[in-house]
């Protein structure tokens, strides 16, 4: 088993990244999707990352409950998890105990037995945010990439479309 966290910014290449090396693996790959389509822009986006990814994918929508996909998927082809980020933001928007649900995935994380791969937004390399919300979000992001990263076995930087091996 293999957990991989790939960060960068936004539009570094990450999702592509993770894709290629989920696919690097033998069986059906699977797409755990964090994401919800609750405006047309992000069903356009959405819709890009499908095409771009084709149909061979079995593909989950899990906006909150990462552990309980990720357990119900185990033992067949990798998953990719896309995004780390978009599943903190759900579930601070959703009032959930983000640091409980955290504990509960870097606990898992080591038990399962099919690679996962992880997409996670690096939110801490620009200007400090203006507002409580958004500081708080940051922080958080920058805790759970760290644990992830903790547990991870490879960890890799994207920055345009180019990988680089941190772990």
């Amino acid at each position: 088993m293999a957990v991989i966290l790939i960060t960068g910014g936004a539009r570094s290449g990450k999702s592509q990244r993770a894709e290629t090396r989920v696919r690097a693996f033998p069986g059906q790959p699977v797409y755990i999707a964090t994401a919800e389509a609750l405006d047309a822009e992000m069903d356009a986006r959405i819709a890009r990352h499908r095409a771009r990814r084709g149909t061979d994918w079995i593909e989950r929508e899990v906006p909150l409950d990462l552990v309980p996909a990720l357990t119900a998927t185990d033992g067949g082809g990798a998953r990719l998890v896309d995004c780390l980020t978009l599943w903190l933001s759900n579930l601070m928007h959703a009032e959930r105990d983000w640091e409980h649900e955290m504990s509960k995935l870097s606990t898992t994380l080591p038990r399962l037995k099919s690679p996962v791969v992880f997409v996670t937004n690096e939110v801490g390399l620009g200007i400090v945010p203006d507002n409580a919300l958004a500081r708080s979000f940051r922080d958080a992001a920058g805790i759970m990439n760290q644990i992830i990263a903790a547990t991870a076995d490879e960890v890799e930087f994207v920055v345009a479309g180019l990988p680089m091996k941190l772990k």
